[in-house]
């Protein structure tokens, strides 16, 4: 049984009439009624009465044209998301993410993701407190993209759609002399204990603050380091130390804790979303489209 036969059939039970139903479907009455006598054959059962003035379902039709347009449907239904996968408008991509980031446009990413492409179910696994874990996951299959400090040591085989590009401010103690003030030079904090996260978690900002402490002069005396950003923020509150964080960190109200802009070069961070360089998925390269369209954006 072919599915131009289960089509043909429909029509015929629809209209009770054969002269309509090849009108309907675009084809002379006698190759229809052969197809439908071809169709009962095979079936070994008839179909239809054949009435003077068009045509009646026998029993077994009335059930075939109930199961017919099940198939049909389903049919339909398979060949319309077989070409919405192929647009990328359908599966499920999972987004690495390298701990906590504030900056809103990483949010919009994959907002505008969900936005854009409401049937990709976009799911987000976190890893903490190594940078190049998210790339080892995203090079073995294990995620489809992830968002992450840039630019990468080794960017082989990987395509980096650029995000966020922000500057740094101090995060000194509410206490600190410099805590009221507007801003001030990276230098006036040369002889102060530093508290900073891993370099394994973002080595392109970590190296980015420990250069600019380099180009003010001095280098910093680390009291200690911590697996993530975000854990730096009460520890400074603690009186453990001063810090150096990106500025949308400064977002984050914390009692005893204040953030004060860096005069003249401040440090930079850099974030981007990254997918292998020879992705076929058309739903994860839609998802790059969507981080371009919300970094374009306002």
């Amino acid at each position: 049984m072919e599915l131009r036969h289960l089509r043909y059939f429909v029509a015929v039970a629809e209209e009770l009439n054969f002269t309509r139903a090849a009108t309907k479907l675009g084809i002379n009455q006698p190759p229809l009624s052969a197809q439908i006598r071809h169709l009962e054959k095979e079936l070994g059962t008839q179909l239809f009465r054949r009435l003077a003035r068009g045509a009646e379902l026998t029993d077994a039709g009335k059930l075939l044209l109930e199961q017919a347009r099940i198939i049909l449907k389903q049919v339909e239904e398979a060949a319309l998301g077989v070409r919405r996968r192929g647009r990328g408008e359908t599966g499920r991509v999972i987004v690495g993410i390298s701990g906590a980031y504030f900056h809103p446009r990483v949010m919009r990413v994959l907002h505008e993701g969900k936005i854009r492409y409401p049937n990709i179910a976009i799911a987000t696994e976190v890893a903490v407190s190594n940078t190049s874990l998210l790339l080892a996951w995203l090079r073995t299959g294990r995620i489809d993209a992830c968002i992450l400090s840039i630019p990468i040591e080794d960017s082989e085989g990987i395509a980096i759609e650029p995000i966020v590009d922000e500057d740094c401010v101090m995060v000194l103690p509410h206490d600190h002399a410099l805590a009221n003030a507007a801003s001030a030079p990276l230098a006036s904090l040369a002889k102060e204990k530093f508290v900073s996260f891993h370099r394994t978690f973002s080595p392109a900002t970590y190296d980015s603050i420990f250069l600019a402490f380099r180009a003010a002069g001095f280098t910093p005396k680390l009291e200690q380091e911590v697996p993530t950003m975000l854990t730096i923020i009460p520890l400074v509150a603690a009186g453990f130390g001063i810090s150096i964080l990106p500025r949308s960190f400064s977002n984050i109200t914390f009692a005893g804790v204040k953030y004060v802009d860096i005069e003249e070069d401040a440090p930079r961070s850099y974030i981007g979303l990254a997918c292998r360089r020879d992705e076929r998925s058309a739903a994860i390269k839609n998802v790059m489209k969507a981080a371009r369209i919300a970094r374009l954006g306002p």
